[in-house]
């Protein structure tokens, strides 16, 4: 697949989401079967085009196989790029790579992933995910990958809109103000996506009436370290 600039090492955290590993009631470790790692990245590729990478691998801890072997053993390792139209969230292009794999006929299959183009990967798109590669008819890895890439997207329309404001600031320029309908469009990606957004519930009926965004609860805390009043984060939103 095709290599992009690295983002510099530091430029995310990188230390394990999991908790702390388990142990049992005589205080020893458990043993580690398996691990499964999915990353996922979004890149602005234009103002109007979005590309998604992701990649999902599975490896097995040393000796577990083969008992000499002291190196941990990837077994699946499948990689996806998604060019993504913004705003609005058609699928433009899909490369798709199995890079480890246990059989020789597994990347056969990866061309067929081609029928993702002209998708939207917003509304309905896990459903036809599952139409169009679930089960025999697609590598379950890869199209378990899709669906955790599907999100990334969606949470890259309020990015865009950041890295306007941001780049229109450096130039001394100022980012174009949404329209209502485009404003509207930024949040109705996530109706009905989890409880918080509910169509019936308070913060969409609140946005449908006209009123603001309120900041995420990690944005307020972060502007409040950094010494900023947590209002602002309207107008960097909605500049």
């Amino acid at each position: 697949m095709a290599e992009s600039t690295p983002a510099p090492a530091d430029m995310f955290d990188t230390s394990t989401i999991l908790p702390t590993a388990p142990v049992g009631d005589d205080g020893a470790p458990f043993e580690v079967l398996h691990d499964r790692e999915y990353r996922v990245r979004a890149y602005r590729k234009s103002d109007d085009l979005l590309l998604i990478r992701g990649a999902v691998r599975d490896q097995k801890p040393p000796g577990l196989y083969i008992d000499i072997d002291p190196e941990p053993m990837t077994i699946h390792h499948m990689q996806v790029d998604l060019e993504i139209a913004f705003p609005t969230l058609e699928i433009v292009g899909a490369t798709v790579g199995i890079e480890t794999h246990p059989s020789a006929a597994c990347p056969s299959i990866e061309d067929h992933y081609g029928k993702l183009v002209g998708l939207s990967i917003a509304r309905g798109f896990t459903h036809k995910v599952r139409e169009l590669f679930g089960g025999p008819r697609g590598c379950t890895h890869t199209t378990a990958l899709l669906q955790a890439m599907a999100p990334v997207a969606i949470q890259c329309m309020w990015s865009m809109r950041a890295s306007q404001a941001r780049r229109a600031g450096d130039s001394g320029g100022q980012a174009q103000e949404p329209t209502p309908e485009q404003r509207r469009m930024m949040w109705q990606t996530n109706l009905n996506t989890c409880h918080v957004w509910a169509e019936d519930g308070e913060q969409v009926q609140r946005l449908e009436a006209g009123g603001d965004f309120e900041p995420p609860i990690w944005a307020a805390e972060r502007m409040v370290e950094l010494g900023l009043k947590p209002d602002a984060w309207r107008q960097r939103m909605q500049s």
